[in-house]
């Protein structure tokens, strides 16, 4: 997707990055640029805000459970190893337990 318009970060990639935004997955410097985009496009901030929603629903449907910390280390561990093999040259760093 693209609203035509040029921006630092382009739209698919912040549409791709939508939810690592809304989970507090990245890093300090991508929100920034991920937050500007956001204010500049009106396309990408209106399928945010369904991102979002979606989240809340979903939130709110789930009552609550959270799955073992031993699956979300899988995923994540799955999550890393599909980038490395797809995206060689992105450094995927582990990001540090609470």
């Amino acid at each position: 997707m693209s609203c035509g318009k040029p921006h630092e970060t382009d739209c698919s990639e912040v549409l791709e990055e939508v939810w690592l935004f809304l989970d507090h997955e990245c890093d300090q410097g991508r929100r920034a640029l991920l937050e500007k985009h956001l204010d500049e496009c009106s396309p990408c901030l209106e399928q945010f805000g369904i991102e979002e929603h979606l989240k809340v629903l979903l939130k709110s449907k789930c009552g609550g459970d959270h799955a073992p910390d031993t699956l979300k280390q899988r995923l994540r561990d799955k999550i890393r190893k599909t980038v490395a093999e797809q995206q060689p040259g992105v450094a995927v760093r582990e990001k540090p337990e609470p």
